[in-house]
């Protein structure tokens, strides 16, 4: 063989022996680093053997404590602050709930006292009516004595009783004129501004000392009718027996101004009212007004 061969042969085992001398120093390299890693997971896992290291995890305990109790003492803090701002928050709404009823109660006595003022000026007032009412009645007994007076100095009056029953007939003329009374033929009229039916409006009328009015004349059923109200009761039923009509006096309808046709309700119409010149039987619970008689010579 030629010299450049055997050259060739020899660099060739040289680059084997370099190649296998790498991967023997790769595989020991590989084999340091598992035993060092191996080494440090064992030292991992023992106890730590210092001094030092124990300290340290000491003091990383407290300081967790101490966290801890300081978050305790935050949150302790928080609920004591939360009760407080709801107690202070119940006092607020019960202190303007007591505000609320308070001035609403002071508005209640205002107005008490508005009313009560009111109630003393209409008491002045009628005191200051009814004194007026004595002076002018003071002042009528006067003119009548003067009346009387002058007549038995003329023999005018003949008696007494004459005396004595024009002195009641004038005055009690006068009181009831004071009370929307209207006088008229020796009897007091009361026209009602209201509707009642008929046993309502007789039951006014008795607890005033009069009764329905009851028509014994032309004159007074035109009285009636001159007072200007188109529906009105008087005082005439056949309420205790069908077809007899009778006055609230217990006296029998003698002279009548019934309309053409009536009586004709039967036993559902027992009652009278004026319409208004002339008579209507109608159902006694119709609301109407009425008139009240009072005859003064009774």
């Amino acid at each position: 063989m030629s010299k450049v061969f055997y050259d060739n042969i020899i660099r060739t085992k040289g680059m084997k022996s370099e190649r296998v001398e790498m991967t023997v120093d790769i595989y020991e390299s590989a084999d340091t680093v598992r035993d060092h890693d191996l080494k440090t997971d064992i030292n991992t896992q023992q106890p730590p053997q210092h001094t030092g290291s124990g300290c340290v995890m000491m003091r990383r305990y407290r300081s967790v404590t101490v966290c801890l109790v300081l978050l305790c003492v935050l949150l302790l803090t928080a609920v004591i602050v939360l009760c407080v701002l709801i107690n202070t928050n119940n006092q607020q709404c019960h202190n303007k709930k007591l505000t609320e009823e308070r001035d609403q109660l002071l508005t209640n006595i205002s107005n008490l006292t508005k009313e009560r003022d009111q109630l003393l000026t209409k008491y002045t007032n009628i005191t200051k009516e009814r004194d007026q009412l004595l002076t002018n009645n003071h002042s009528k007994e006067i003119e009548l004595q003067n009346l009387l007076m002058f007549c038995f100095h003329f023999d005018v009056c003949v008696s007494k009783k004459f005396i004595i029953t024009s002195r009641r007939k004038f005055l009690i003329k006068h009181l009831h004129e004071q009370d929307k009374w209207i006088y008229n033929q020796s009897s007091f009229y009361f026209i009602s501004s209201e509707n009642k039916s008929w046993s309502e409006s007789r039951i006014y009328c008795r607890e005033r000392g009069a009764d329905l009015i009851i028509i014994n004349n032309k004159e007074e059923q035109d009285f009636v009718k001159n007072a200007g109200i188109k529906q009105i009761w008087i005082g005439l039923s056949d309420s205790d027996e069908e077809d007899r009509w009778k006055w609230v006096d217990n006296s029998t309808l003698t002279s009548s101004f019934w309309g053409p046709g009536e009586p004709n309700g039967g036993t559902r119409e027992n009652c009278v009212e004026s319409y208004p010149s002339e008579w209507n039987d109608i159902n006694c619970n119709t609301a109407l007004k009425w008139i009240c008689e009072k005859n003064i010579l009774k």
